[in-house]
């Protein structure tokens, strides 16, 4: 949401419906309420501000960020730990940063890459050091896969922006 809001200021309705066409129905279950419930805590902690810039209908509060919500967003789209991978967040990081002229997707995309390329050489070098039958094997093995099919994702991610980039 805060990447969202690194573009423009936006009310809650706004924001929603640019996080539906950023996901699609994966933001299925986000509504309005929701919207606003989260951006009172992002007021509450700090990250934004509720600007008195009058709106087409006047119940509706607009937000912006605030130099901590920026340092925020910076150090999310600089983020490549990938524990437990979120495919949504990564697609929401891609589009914030294009959107919101944050940073370059295909640099987002480059960054993850190396770092999940790094974990599969620690992976392969701890599968090398198993025993084959081991228990510790077969998990590892499922690690390798995963890495694997992250970085595939990557690549399909890397062809899309790369696309999209390209003039027609």
């Amino acid at each position: 949401m805060l990447a969202m809001l690194a573009k423009e200021p936006s009310h809650g309705y706004e924001l929603r419906a640019r996080l539906a066409r950023a996901l699609g129905p994966v933001a299925e279950g986000i509504n309005e309420a929701q919207m606003y419930v989260t951006l009172t805590r992002l007021e509450k902690g700090g990250f934004v501000a509720r600007l008195d810039a009058p709106t087409q209908r006047s119940d509706r509060k607009v937000y912006c960020l605030t130099p901590a919500g920026q340092e925020r967003v910076a150090e999310w789209m600089s983020d490549v730990s990938w524990p437990r991978p979120d495919l949504a967040e990564f697609h929401m990081k891609l589009i914030a940063a294009a959107q919101g002229a944050l940073a370059d997707p295909i640099s987002i995309i480059d960054a993850q890459r190396r770092d999940l390329l790094r974990r599969l050489r620690e992976v392969g070098r701890a599968v090398m050091e198993e025993k084959k039958e081991s228990d510790a094997a077969l998990l590892l093995e499922g690690i390798l896969l995963r890495l694997q099919a992250d970085l595939r994702w990557l690549q399909a991610c890397e062809t899309a922006w790369t696309k999209r980039s390209t003039p027609q």
